[in-house]
């Protein structure tokens, strides 16, 4: 990968609109109930019609987009036309390749075979299904908003309707989950035969309901033991059923990794448009507001500046360490080569001799044991975490890595 892009290849879309808020949930979203949706909801009309203020007032790019990703929120609650006039938008303003990837986040529930295909017309060729369990208690304990039937369901259309490429979210970590039931969801997960799997471990966050309910650590959650023992059951089963381990919580067969959440991994720049939605433009960062009333404000002073971004640029140290936190969450490592270049000697001596400490744990792959890094020694190429150990401790790794970086650049 070459570090930082000029141009933003790909375009995060943010549609907040859920029939309820599941227990685990901190994104921005807003609740409309179970009746309403994108065919009879003034809410949900009035923000895609900002939403295309927005990128309308977002200056053009001279590349065309190789990624679009609608994601939530539901953005299977609005309809077919509204997805179409978003894409129709978005082509106008930057262009979209011919061979983009589109993905759609898609609740089970929520579609027919109907707005599926009408999806596909509009050009949605991916679909990033919410499962996150396969046992009815567990979804009502997650308060989701679907049972384990509509997931087959959605399975059939979207095998019906012809989509290329789907993806299935798995939540590991819930509460009251035995190793054994996350095992039967791994194993109904592999029978549905997905190209693309992601399996996140629930983080409790304190706004939440479960934050309320529950306290890190405490029954009836699973303890770290047993979540790890999740985590290593995931890549054993996973792996042996052909799928590559790509990214931490990300499992794909081959030629099926999502393009887009690699723009994130290899920290490209990339457009972001919606409430609560982050853009990496010109190496400056800027996350619109969480509510839709502060949203719309955003975008009325948005486009009276002509589209200009306020915010100052994304400092040295702060994409190094961003390069570093993101690059290890993938299989491929970083690039210790392109870090010099773009970084300096001294950053890349200071990684190489925080990695030697883990790398005795085994956590680490591809080092130079010796370490040595002088004019006529260079770094290794790539580093990389272990699958699963490296992976399990990352958060370990990088405070250490984030630590000796920020003492070094003092």
């Amino acid at each position: 990968m070459k570090l930082h892009r000029v141009c933003p290849r790909g375009a995060y879309v943010h549609i907040p609109f859920c029939r309820r808020r599941c227990f685990y949930c901190d994104f921005p979203v807003s609740v409309i109930g179970d009746r309403k949706s994108g065919e009879n909801s003034g809410t949900i009309a009035e923000y895609v019609e900002v939403l295309i203020e927005e990128i309308e007032a977002t200056p053009r790019s001279p590349h065309p987009l190789e990624t679009v990703f609608f994601g939530g929120g539901t953005p299977s609650l609005l309809t077919a036309a509204q997805i179409d006039r978003l894409l129709t938008v978005l082509d106008r303003q930057f262009g979209i390749a011919s061979d983009a990837e589109i993905s759609a986040e898609m609740d089970p529930g929520t579609f027919d075979r109907a707005k599926l295909s009408g999806y596909a017309r509009s050009g949605v060729n991916r679909v990033s299904l919410g499962v996150q369990a396969f046992e009815d208690d567990l979804l009502k304990l997650c308060g989701r908003s679907h049972d384990a039937e509509d997931i087959f369901t959605a399975v059939e259309n979207i095998r019906h309707v012809g989509i290329p490429n789907f993806s299935l979210d798995l939540i590991s970590g819930l509460p009251h989950q035995s190793l054994e039931q996350w095992r039967r969801a791994l194993d109904r997960a592999i029978a549905i035969s997905p190209n693309h799997l992601s399996c996140y471990d629930l983080v409790v966050e304190p706004v939440t309901p479960f934050g309320r309910f529950y306290k890190p650590g405490d029954r009836p959650l699973p303890d770290d033991d047993l979540t790890a023992q999740m985590y290593r059951l995931a890549a054993e089963m996973l792996s042996r059923a052909g799928y590559e381990h790509y990214e931490v919580s990300n499992y794909a067969k081959k030629g099926f990794q999502c393009r887009h959440n690699r723009l994130y991994w290899e920290n490209q720049p990339y457009y972001g448009f919606g409430m609560g939605a982050t853009s990496y433009v010109g190496d400056r960062r800027c996350s619109r507001p969480r509510t839709r009333k502060e949203y719309y404000e955003w975008v009325a002073r948005y486009k009276a500046s002509g589209g200009a971004i306020d915010e100052p640029p994304t400092s040295t140290e702060d994409r190094l360490l961003e390069t570093l936190m993101l690059g290890f969450r993938l299989s491929d490592g970083v690039n210790l080569l392109e870090i010099r270049e773009s970084f300096g000697a001294e950053s890349v001596a200071a990684i190489v001799e925080t990695l030697q400490v883990y790398d005795k744990n085994n956590w680490i792959e591809g080092l130079d044991r010796s370490g040595a890094i002088g004019e006529r020694r260079s770094p290794p190429a790539r580093v990389r975490l272990t699958d699963p150990e490296g992976f399990l401790f990352s958060n370990t790794i990088l405070a250490s890595l984030f630590e000796s970086l920020t003492v070094e650049s003092r």
